[in-house]
């Protein structure tokens, strides 16, 4: 068996919210890749105490040319956005974010989370779709059982189950618990490439060991066998390679540094008075991006853009 395609992704713990930021294991992107299929962004993160933490707390704050995907292990969160969706977060169910052209949001856990535990993940639409409408969808997958494994296909197929959400390129995601002793070897798509995150347990994969936290990579063509040394519980994920250069900064993702400085100078001009100025308590005016409803927590300004141009990459 080939094990020569199969990497391991390290993540790096990143702070997430401003000054009461809670901790995330940031797997994607990473030096050595920034993609797989059009999956471009994957923080991990829990389980966290949220009397401890303090849980999520993400105030209003824009995106462009993706897709956010929020999958719970426990927990929940409040999201709300600027086409008018409220909706709670909760483990096993999808909620799926279309930026397109412009749109705002909140993440906030909530009263009744003891514990925070999931991922939050990023899309990279392809150039033809990246200034569609903003949109929202909720999907509740079925859990399908097999011989020591159970898992949830949220988007995509795979273990005999399909995702009815529609996407803009070809995707797969699923969460799966598998028994210590069981091998799965899922039917998988030759011109996918794959990732297996690891949240607990350990397992094997194509024969290459993946522990807590790491994220293995499986290059297109390649078999997907997964052993589980003892019980493991995973989130999968695959695509074909996205094959367009993009530009990730911030909460956007372009084709251009110009891309990005304007979806900047949008938001800004959205929080900023009559005369231009950004206050500690400002509001939020109507523009480019909406208004999240509802939502009382003074928005996020953007950071300050680097002095060199930004790079794309693949």
């Amino acid at each position: 068996m080939s094990v020569t395609t199969t990497e391991i992704l390290v993540p790096r713990d990143v702070p997430l919210g401003g000054l009461r930021a809670m901790t995330v294991r940031r797997t994607l992107p990473q030096r050595q890749r920034s993609l797989i299929g059009a999956w471009c962004f994957l923080d991990h993160y829990g389980p966290d105490r949220v009397d401890e933490t303090g849980g999520m707390l993400v105030a209003p704050h824009p995106h462009i040319g993706l897709q956010t995907v929020s999958w719970l292990f426990g927990g929940s969160i409040e999201h709300r956005d600027s086409v008018g969706s409220h909706a709670l977060v909760k483990p096993g169910e999808l909620n799926l974010m279309t930026a397109g052209r412009g749109i705002s949001h909140s993440e906030v856990s909530t009263d009744e989370a003891t514990v925070l535990h999931g991922v939050q993940l990023w899309v990279a639409l392809p150039a033809e779709h990246r200034d569609t409408e903003p949109a929202f969808t909720h999907y509740v997958p079925p859990v399908v059982h097999g011989q020591g494994w159970d898992a949830q296909v949220f988007l995509g197929s795979m273990f005999g189950s399909s995702s009815p959400v529609e996407t803009f390129s070809p995707l797969f995601g699923a969460e799966a618990i598998v028994d210590g002793g069981t091998t799965i070897t899922p039917d998988t798509d030759p011109a996918f490439e794959y990732g297996v995150l690891v949240d607990f347990g350990t397992v094997h994969v194509n024969g290459v060991e993946v522990t807590r936290n790491q994220l293995a990579y499986v290059a297109p063509g390649e078999p997907l066998e997964i052993a589980a040394d003892d019980l493991a519980h995973l989130l999968l994920l695959g695509g074909p390679p996205f094959g367009e250069e993009i530009v990730m900064w911030w909460n956007f993702v372009g084709r251009d540094h110009s891309e990005i400085v304007q979806a900047r100078e949008d938001w800004m001009a959205q929080l900023a008075d009559s005369n231009g100025a950004i206050g500690d308590s400002q509001e939020i005016f109507d523009g480019r991006f909406g208004i999240v409803e509802g939502d009382h927590l003074p928005p996020i300004p953007a950071p300050v853009l680097p002095n060199a141009r930004l790079k794309p990459r693949r």
